[in-house]
């Protein structure tokens, strides 16, 4: 779902520097993306989401209309 940019090595930097052996920095680098990205909606999933809901809601309105027509040829 999401191609959230997380910038890993830059993570994995700053805890170098701040004392973290390589091997743990990269592992908690690599985690904090995974939480930090995990279910994010990109802009691209807003996007496919707003598709569907305008489609939906044309559907919706045609339907409402051609029910308001049916019933306007129902009265006497």
């Amino acid at each position: 779902m999401s191609d959230a940019a997380f910038d890993t090595l830059k993570a994995a930097e700053a805890l170098r520097e701040a004392g973290v052996e390589e091997a743990h920095a990269k592992a908690i680098a690599s985690t904090m993306r995974d939480a930090v990205t995990e279910g994010v909606a990109t802009k691209a999933d807003l996007a496919a989401l707003e598709t569907r809901l305008t489609v939906r809601l044309y559907g919706v309105a045609l339907a409402a209309g051609a029910a308001v027509v049916a019933l306007i040829k129902l009265l006497p």
